[in-house]
């Protein structure tokens, strides 16, 4: 496997413990006001928001994924050769122009960086810090060069 130079997860694990923590204090908000608690629902409420959350952050790392290596740009779904990356684009991507990852649009939150391919063709790469991403990439294109 290649060194990662630049790495989003898209998600970590911090929110799964959220929902069953607000059911805990669901919970023991019943017992101090002295009300009969009601376990299974809190139960339930902390299992469903634990699944819930699972599928949010299960789906952030498999689609909001940013890596570059030294041979790869990985961008949610999709892989890029470096060497098919011919440079680094400073103006800004027509509208219509291909995302890569799959999606639509840019996710929210993340920079668009408009990329030139060996074929002539724009396509627009995303990062949650840009300047650390087009560094990292840079070097991967710098080195990949002939």
């Amino acid at each position: 496997m290649s060194a990662e130079l630049y790495s989003e997860r898209g998600a970590n694990g911090l929110p799964l413990v959220w929902g069953p923590l607000f059911a805990l204090l669901g919970y023991l908000s019943e017992v101090l006001i002295g009300d009969p608690p009601h376990t299974l629902m809190w139960i339930g409420t902390g299992v469903g928001l634990f699944g819930l959350t699972a599928l949010w952050v299960y789906a952030r790392r498999r689609f909001l994924v940013v890596r570059v290596t030294p041979t790869r740009l990985v961008q949610g779904r999709e892989e890029l050769a470096i060497a098919d990356i011919a440079a680094l684009s400073d103006e800004d991507a027509k509208p219509g122009t291909r995302v890569l990852g799959g999606g639509l649009s840019v996710p929210r939150k993340y920079a668009e960086i408009p990329l030139r391919l060996t074929d002539g063709t724009t396509v627009l790469a995303w990062a949650g810090d840009e300047e650390e991403f087009r560094g990292a990439l840079s070097g991967a294109m710098k080195d990949c060069t002939p």
